[in-house]
């Protein structure tokens, strides 16, 4: 963990103050992203929340990745809840200079881990129907008519990131609204390695509010082996 802490440098701002409470890894993540308009993305992010643009523009992002080994500070993790599949399609936010992210949507492929990782976090998990490989995503939410397709192969490792792959990846922190009550969660890893994609097969079949992702190609993809994360006990903003 000292490893972790001590590997600051590419941070956009200062590591939290205290001690973490959570451990978990994100591992094996694809990530899809999409320009959207500000005016149909501000309907659907609180307004106390403010929407991170780069060159102007506002960005989605789908990740699809596996979570394991989520566990508190001073617990072993338990594999059968700990260990799950999971899809976000996320925004980007920057308050208070903290550039973080903002979830439109979450879902987890195990019932109780859905359950627990809610009941827990307050994140608005919802359960989905996910299976995968090493170069296959697939998952289905009934509920929502939400699907994915993805086949893929991965590339080189990216040597020279462009400012739009760190701006897109490197986020310290989520927002979370409950209610009429705002928080933040402050996490760290180290920076994430990313890798090219060809996406051979990308069928998305997500919607947020009026924007539609429906037969929608990404305009940039990358992919990771993951990171080890640690999280901060949330705070009220």
């Amino acid at each position: 963990m000292e490893e972790i802490l001590n590997d600051v440098s590419h941070r956009p701002f200062e590591i939290p103050n205290g001690s973490w409470v959570y451990y978990q890894e994100w591992n094996r993540a694809l990530f899809l992203h999409w320009e959207v308009p500000f005016d149909l993305l501000r309907k659907c992010v609180p307004s106390n929340f403010n929407i991170d643009t780069f060159e102007g523009k506002c960005y989605i992002s789908l990740v699809a990745f596996t979570m394991e080994k989520i566990r508190p500070k001073f617990l072993p993790s338990v594999g059968f809840v700990s260990d799950f599949d999971e899809i976000n399609v996320r925004t980007y936010i920057d308050n208070d200079h903290k550039k973080g992210v903002y979830f439109l949507n979450i879902e987890a492929g195990k019932t109780i881990s859905a359950f627990v990782a809610k009941a827990i976090s307050g994140l608005p998990y919802e359960k989905a129907d996910i299976s995968r490989s090493d170069l296959v995503y697939i998952s289905e939410n009934p509920e929502k008519g939400f699907s994915l397709n993805a086949e893929f192969e991965i590339e080189e490792k990216i040597t020279e990131k462009t400012v739009l792959d760190r701006w897109l990846t490197e986020r310290y922190c989520l927002y979370l609204d409950q209610g009429e009550k705002r928080f933040r969660y402050d996490i760290h890893h180290k920076e994430w390695e990313l890798r090219k994609v060809d996406a051979q097969r990308t069928e998305v079949n997500y919607q947020v509010g009026e924007i539609d992702l429906k037969d929608r190609q990404p305009n940039l993809a990358h992919y990771s082996e993951g990171v080890k994360v640690l999280a901060w006990k949330r705070q009220k903003i």
